[in-house]
C-alpha cells in the first residue's frame, strides 16, 4: 500500500479488524464528502520517510481542513496556499533559532531528509477539525510511534502541544531524544514555543550520534 519497508513492518497491524473497519469508513467518507488530504496522499508521510530513514518525528493532531492545504505531511501545506498561523510561527522560531528565513510552505524537503511529518489522525472532513477522531487512526499511529520508539538507531521526537506530548509515554528506548513544548499556534506560541530552539537541539543530537543533520 505504501510501497516501502513500512508495508512489511505494519503488515500485521493492517490486518487487524479496526484497521479494516477504518479503511471501509474512510472510503465511504471520500465517496460522500470532501476529505483532506486527497486519497492518494493519505500516507505521504510514510512514503517520503521510510522506516530506516527516520531521524526526526514531528507529530501533528489532524490535517489542515481548509481547501487544498493538507497533502499528507503534518504542518505542511502546498505551495501557493496561504501559510497557516502555526506554520508561520514554526518558521519564526526557525529564524530565531538558526537564522534560517524559510518561506517555502511545502515541507517535502524535510520529509525526504528523514523528518517524519506524521499526523495522529490522518484524514479530516473539509472545514471540520477532528471530524475523524476516534475512528481508528490513533490506534494505528500510536502503534507506529511505538515501533519507532523501539528502534535502536536514535530518533528525535518533537511533540508540540498537550495532545502530542501525551504520546511520549509510547517511547520506551532511552536512546531517543524527546523535545516538547506548547503548540506553535497563535494561542500558545508565546507561552514556551518561541525560544524552545527545537531545530538546533535536533541537529546537535543528530551530530552527536553521527547522523547527518537536517537542512531546515
Amino acid at each position: 500500500m505504501i510501497n516501502k519497508k513500512w508495508d512489511v513492518i505494519l503488515k500485521e497491524e493492517m490486518k487487524k479488524e479496526y484497521f479494516k473497519n477504518l479503511g471501509i469508513f474512510i472510503k465511504d467518507q471520500y465517496n460522500k464528502k470532501t476529505i483532506y488530504p486527497k486519497y492518494k496522499d493519505i500516507f505521504n508521510a510514510l512514503r517520503y520517510t521510510d522506516y530506516d530513514e527516520v531521524k526526526v518525528v514531528i507529530l501533528g493532531q489532524d490535517p489542515y481542513h481548509g481547501e487544498n492545504e493538507a497533502h499528507g505531511l503534518s504542518f505542511s501545506v502546498k505551495e501557493g496556499v496561504k501559510m497557516p498561523p502555526s506554520l508561520m510561527n514554526i518558521f519564526k522560531e526557525l529564524d530565531s533559532d538558526l537564522h534560517i528565513k524559510r518561506t517555502k510552505t511545502d515541507l517535502t524537503d524535510w520529509a525526504k531528509q528523514g523528518v517524519l511529518l506524521l499526523n495522529s489522525i490522518m484524514t479530516v472532513v473539509k472545514d471540520t477539525p477532528l471530524s475523524h477522531k476516534n475512528k481508528g487512526w490513533e490506534i494505528f499511529t500510536d502503534r507506529l510511534i511505538e515501533i519507532l520508539g523501539e528502534r535502536e538507531k536514535p530518533i528525535v521526537f518533537i511533540f508540540w502541544g498537550s495532545y502530542a506530548r501525551s504520546k511520549k509515554e509510547l517511547i520506551k528506548n532511552k536512546k531517543h531524544l524527546i523535545l516538547e513544548s506548547v503548540h506553535p499556534s497563535p494561542l500558545s506560541a508565546s507561552r514556551g514555543f518561541f525560544g524552545s530552539k527545537p531545530f538546533s537541539k535536533t541537529n546537535n543530537f543528530l551530530i552527536k550520534n553521527n547522523i547527518e543533520p537536517i537542512k531546515w
